[in-house]
């Protein structure tokens, strides 16, 4: 009997066996790294528009990157489905790579925005490749466990990427924000394309996905130019009225029938996401700046900040994680929804002197724990409630849901602060917070309308 058992034992599979080995520390080491590219360019990047001199082109660095991956999640999606995740992965390293560079050396914030928007690009194709991958190379049981070590992949980042970003640019120099994981892309590389060899298995679609391609071009296009029109002189106000209305009409194409009427149910859940994440990244963008610009913290003392909300979105993914009763986890939501509005409101009493500047630190933290409780249980709404054929496809509108309206909001929000920040820098802030405080209130007044009506 024990030798049976051992046998059985043995015989269970484990993402470092042989076969397994390579592709999920590949695919773990590649989450890494895209998030500490992402939380250390947040914290790292009053510094480098200091440098550039390029303060009005501050959110487009952060929007352009989102502006690229939604085009480049729609063109993934159905090259995956035809070709294997091998093609998108292979492709999505080179973009990544080439906007790393770009953004390492460029000379001009114009040049780091392109820079940031071909890495938008490289990024998008990655995080639907990586699902991919795990899903045509391991075996399902193992799926729960490499999904675990993705989320795992982005606590650590969070945690200490602020400071490591901090420590970089002040020792070594901004570019090395870029740079630095630009050189340690080739060794994952190594270990994550060889197992996707021979993984094609094509699949029968509908070819949905290139039908929406030119409406994520299209939003994606938008969201750069509603960014850019602080300097178009008399032609801002009709840039940004087309804008507006290309975004618009772009979303109702991408996402499900009833997400921007809020309808109840899954296009409530859908809708909520994208309200939560354009909060939550556009004031998590303009934290350390206000921190170092107005108040002359040095880069690594404003990305403590960054780490505290990080800290507390940890805390709250934990805390919902606790929760059973389903009474319990809806009622919860709204709380999530609620605290987002209340660490908005005390960052932007702040800002506005109402109360210490130490207290942004306080109030980032109260926004990530309402993210951390929130965000998780729009993910597990949507797979309760969607049908199990449609669990794809409502899983992908989620995360189109987020990209859109981040993309759009940074750019909304970076317009506002570019016509602002020279004479008015106090309202510049203002406006920001203001702007996503109304997102975050948006979400916590309809979040009762996330299940269906009985």
């Amino acid at each position: 009997m024990s030798e049976t058992t051992t046998t059985r034992h043995r015989a269970k599979p484990s993402l470092f066996d042989r076969e397994f080995r390579s592709l999920s520390i590949g695919a773990v080491s590649l989450c890494s790294m895209i998030a500490f590219e992402a939380i250390g360019v947040a914290a790292g990047m009053p510094a480098v528009a200091s440098a550039l001199d390029g303060m009005s082109l501050y959110a487009l660095a952060f929007a352009g990157t989102l502006a690229g991956s939604v085009v480049a999640m729609v063109w993934a999606g159905g090259d995956c489905d035809r070709h294997g995740p091998f093609r998108s992965m292979a492709l999505g390293m080179l973009l990544f790579a080439i906007g790393l560079l770009m953004a390492g050396l460029a000379h001009s914030m114009l040049l780091l925005v392109a820079g940031r928007i071909v890495q938008g690009l490289g990024v998008g194709a990655l995080g639907v490749a990586m699902y991919v991958a795990a899903a045509r190379a391991l075996p399902a049981e193992l799926h729960p466990r490499l999904f675990a070590l993705f989320s795992s992949a982005w606590v650590v980042p969070a945690i200490v990427g602020p400071a490591i970003s901090g420590w970089i640019v002040e020792q070594l120099g901004w570019r090395w924000l870029f740079l630095a994981v630009l050189l340690l892309l080739l060794p994952t590389a190594a270990l994550i394309l060889p197992p996707l060899r021979g993984k094609s298995e094509p699949i029968s679609t509908t070819r949905q996905s290139w039908r929406m391609l030119p409406w994520a071009l299209l939003a994606s296009l938008s969201s750069v130019a509603l960014a850019l029109s602080a300097d178009a002189g008399m032609w801002m106000l009709l840039i940004v009225l087309a804008a507006v209305l290309a975004i618009v009409i772009s979303a109702t194409r991408l996402l499900p029938p009833g997400t921007l009427r809020m309808n109840r149910g899954l296009p409530t859940v859908i809708a909520l996401r994208g309200l939560n994440s354009s909060a939550f990244f556009l004031s998590e963008a303009f934290v350390p700046l206000w921190l170092h610009q107005q108040r002359g913290w040095s880069i690594t003392a404003a990305g403590l900040a960054l780490t505290g909300g990080a800290l507390s979105w940890s805390l709250g993914s934990h805390l919902q994680s606790r929760m059973i009763r389903e009474t319990t986890r809806h009622g919860w939501l709204a709380r999530g929804c609620l605290l987002l509005v209340l660490g908005i409101g005390a960052c932007m009493a702040s800002v506005l002197g109402l109360l210490p500047e130490w207290c942004m630190l306080i109030g980032w933290s109260i926004t990530g724990l309402g993210m951390g409780v929130s965000f998780p249980m729009l993910g597990v709404l949507t797979l309760k409630l969607a049908p199990r054929e449609q669990q794809g496809i409502y899983s992908s509108a989620l995360q189109l849901s987020s990209a859109l309206a981040t993309s759009a909001a940074l750019a909304a929000g970076g317009l506002a602060f570019a016509l602002l920040q020279e004479y008015m820098p106090t309202q510049a802030f203002v406006s920001v917070y203001a702007l996503a405080g109304l997102f975050a209130a948006i979400a916590w007044v309809n979040a009762k309308r996330t299940l269906p009506a009985d």
